[in-house]
C-alpha cells in the first residue's frame, strides 16, 4: 500500500517528547479525536475557544472536526499553511496542538492553538505539548516569533504560556462564541523561550518544509 506520506508529505511529520507523540492527524485518526472530544474538553459553558466546536451536538460535532481537517488539508500552501497534530499519550489520542502560519516566508511567525481531553488535562501534558511545537518552530522551521492567545479568564493557558517564556503582547476585544471576550495575547522568541529539559526528537522534517516552502 502505497504510504500517505508519499503524496501529502506532512503526513510523514513525527515530533516526540518523553510523554507524548505529535502527528498531523490523518483520517484513520478521525474517529479517536471526535472520541476525545465526546469525552469533554472544557466544562459546560465556558468555552475557552474563540469559535465553541466542543459545544456542537455529538451529531455535528463528528462532521464539523473531519470538515475542519480536510479544509486544513486542502487550502495549505506555502503562504498560508496550518499543521493539526494529533497529541497521543500512551498510544490514547488525547487531542490536538496546531501551528500555523501566513506569508512565513516572510513574517517568520507562527501562531498556536490547542485542546485536550478533560482526562488529560492537569498533568502538565499541555505545557509539554506547546514547549515542542514552539522547538519545533525555532530550531527546524527558523521562526523568529511564536504567537498565542487565550480568553483574559483563562487561568490554565495563560499560565502555560508564562511557564515557558511568553510575553504579555496586548488585550484585544472579540466576538468569543457570541460573547463579548478580552483576549490576552502573547508573544515568545528563541531568547525568552524557556526551554524544557528534554530534547526533541523529530522524524520527516525536510520534506514537510519543502512541501510548505521553507
Amino acid at each position: 500500500m502505497t504510504d500517505p506520506a508519499s503524496y501529502w508529505p506532512p503526513f510523514g511529520l513525527t515530533l516526540a517528547t518523553p510523554r507524548l507523540i505529535l502527528r498531523p492527524i490523518r483520517d484513520a485518526d478521525i474517529p479517536a479525536a471526535v472520541s476525545a472530544a465526546l469525552s469533554g474538553v472544557h466544562a459546560p459553558g465556558r468555552s475557552p475557544f474563540t469559535r465553541p466546536w466542543a459545544e456542537a451536538p455529538a451529531h455535528e460535532l463528528g462532521p464539523n472536526m473531519a470538515q475542519w481537517y480536510w479544509r486544513c488539508r486542502a487550502t495549505m500552501t506555502p503562504e498560508a499553511w496550518t499543521l493539526l497534530l494529533g497529541i497521543w499519550h500512551e498510544d490514547e489520542f488525547i487531542g490536538c496542538q496546531d501551528v500555523e502560519a501566513k506569508d512565513f516566508g516572510t513574517l517568520r511567525t507562527v501562531s498556536t492553538g490547542s485542546w485536550l481531553r478533560l482526562s488529560a488535562q492537569g498533568q502538565g501534558l499541555g505545557k509539554e505539548m506547546r514547549a515542542a511545537v514552539a522547538a519545533y518552530a525555532f530550531d527546524y522551521l527558523g521562526a523568529d516569533i511564536a504567537e498565542s492567545e487565550a480568553a483574559a479568564w483563562n487561568g490554565a493557558s495563560l499560565g502555560v504560556s508564562r511557564s515557558l517564556g511568553y510575553e504579555i503582547n496586548g488585550v484585544t476585544r472579540a466576538n468569543w462564541g457570541g460573547t463579548l471576550q478580552d483576549v490576552q495575547k502573547v508573544r515568545l522568541t528563541p531568547a525568552t523561550f524557556k526551554r524544557p529539559d528534554w530534547t526533541l526528537h523529530v522524524d520527516g522534517h525536510e520534506p514537510t518544509a519543502k512541501y510548505l516552502g521553507i
